[in-house]
């Protein structure tokens, strides 16, 4: 059990990829914080993840739920060593032309800015828990549309 008496909150962990990593973390041992902007799919995760989940419902691009997150993991279990950015959003293909500036507003503030506010959060907190000496892991998630576009998403 790699991860036995490890405390992560995994953002996205709802669905998908972050279903999968809230499923392995408990598996190696770990107490995991499901955030999910769906609490009705984060509540089904850590309910088939077994006690060691609790989920919370998360809007990772306010920064008041962000702080709240940090504050619920640590409430709940006592501290806090793993935070896994993985909540994320995208788009249909489209002319660049097409896509409302509104939707640009929440794919930016979702997938980008979400990661400062966390980072923002945790790194205080991982910082004051070791006296300086560093500890607690990250880990960020990112596309691979990044390093792979797809047609009609740029022009």
């Amino acid at each position: 059990m790699r991860l036995k008496d490890k405390v992560a909150i995994v953002t996205g962990g709802g669905s998908g990829f972050g279903a999968g990593i809230v499923k392995k973390f408990v598996a190696e041992g770990a107490q995991v914080l499901v955030a999910d902007v769906n609490l009705e799919a984060a509540l089904d995760v850590a309910a088939g993840a077994g006690p060691a989940a609790r989920a919370l419902r998360v809007d990772v691009s306010v920064a008041a739920d962000v702080r709240t997150m940090m504050e619920a993991a640590e409430l709940h279990f006592g501290r806090l060593d793993i935070l896994v950015n993985n909540a994320g959003i995208g788009h249909l293909p489209q002319p660049l032309e097409g896509l409302p500036e509104a939707q640009f507003d929440r794919l930016f503030a979702v997938n980008m800015k979400a990661i400062y506010l966390a980072m923002r959060e945790v790194v205080p907190r991982f910082k004051a828990a070791n006296q300086g000496r560093g500890g607690g892991v990250v880990l960020n998630m990112a596309s691979t549309a990044g390093v792979s576009p797809r047609p009609r998403l740029a022009w």
